[in-house]
């Protein structure tokens, strides 16, 4: 039987199905559900405080996005992604975001900074408690949130995918030293770049924080940062 996560429980609201669908990419993706591994629906929802109902639900669309396969008769395992692949979804990461979040200036206006400081804050607030599900979750909605500003639905779509898929098995380490606040800061600093109209500093930045995918945040050496 696999290990017990550390799930939040949920509030009980219409759309509980998206809520654990969301809990649980996050859980996959900061490393908590681990690959080959057996979760059944009955254990996730008490830990989730639902019925088992929602969970298998969210577990059947994970199965569709590949995140997830069924067991039969004993629940769903995550799936397992090799090395080059998480390196390939990082480097289509970097090359559809970065310009991307680069077109932000010029576009974004002051009420739309005003609108994603209070997410920059909170990922920096969830940093510094050590809540993984939560940094996940909020920052895959700020950085979709940002990405968005450029007008592309098409591609803020994929990039979302994208992030799903990724594996971030270095995070708890990261949380436990408290490193990961420096990169929850970043959040911050974009918001700080784009204010400023400084498209080359936006662009190392972004360039450098997908780039912790598969350096710090995934337990490897991070590449320097180009000047």
């Amino acid at each position: 039987m696999a290990e017990s996560l550390e799930l939040p429980t949920l509030a009980v609201r219409r759309s509980v199905r998206d809520q654990v669908a969301h809990a649980l990419r996050a859980a996959l993706v900061a490393g908590q559900m681990r690959p080959g591994e057996v979760y059944s629906a009955p254990a996730l929802a008490a830990q989730l405080g639902v019925s088992a109902t929602p969970v298998r639900e969210a577990m059947l669309d994970l199965v569709k996005e590949g995140l997830v396969e069924t067991v039969r008769n004993r629940g769903f395992r995550a799936t397992e992604l090799s090395d080059q692949e998480l390196d390939d979804i990082t480097e289509i990461r970097q090359l559809l975001e970065v310009p991307t979040t680069v077109k932000a200036i010029g576009v974004a206006t002051a009420g739309d900074l005003a609108r994603l400081r209070p997410m920059a804050q909170r990922i920096v607030d969830v940093a510094q408690k050590k809540d993984l599900i939560a940094y996940i979750e909020d920052d895959r909605r700020f950085h979709l949130e940002l990405l968005a500003l450029a007008g592309n639905a098409e591609l803020v779509s994929l990039v979302g995918e994208l992030r799903a898929r990724t594996r971030l098995f270095g995070l708890t380490r990261l949380a436990e030293t408290g490193e990961l606040n420096a990169s929850a800061l970043e959040h911050i600093q974009m918001l700080d770049l784009i204010a400023a109209d400084d498209r080359d500093g936006l662009e190392r930045l972004i360039e450098a924080h997908i780039g912790h995918v598969r350096g710090s945040w995934a337990g490897r050496e991070e590449r320097p940062r180009r000047p």
